[in-house]
């Protein structure tokens, strides 16, 4: 590994860090707390994706 992949190696990890502290910060209030939308919409999007895990699972199943 030469020092230029190293160099790009660390500025993808640094923007990537800042980038999903960005997506965090923005998508809560000031006191870093989430509203009940926001719990309301990830507690129905763990439903639909337990609902995809059922279907992926049954439909396995089925092939067999």
């Amino acid at each position: 590994m030469n020092v230029n992949q190293l160099m790009g190696m660390l500025s993808r990890m640094l923007t990537n860090r800042l980038m999903h502290w960005g997506i965090r910060k923005a998508n809560s209030d000031s006191s870093g707390r989430q509203t009940p939308q926001q719990r309301q919409r990830e507690k129905s999007a763990r439903k639909a994706i337990k609902r995809a895990r059922q279907a992926a699972r049954i439909t396995r199943r089925i092939g067999r």
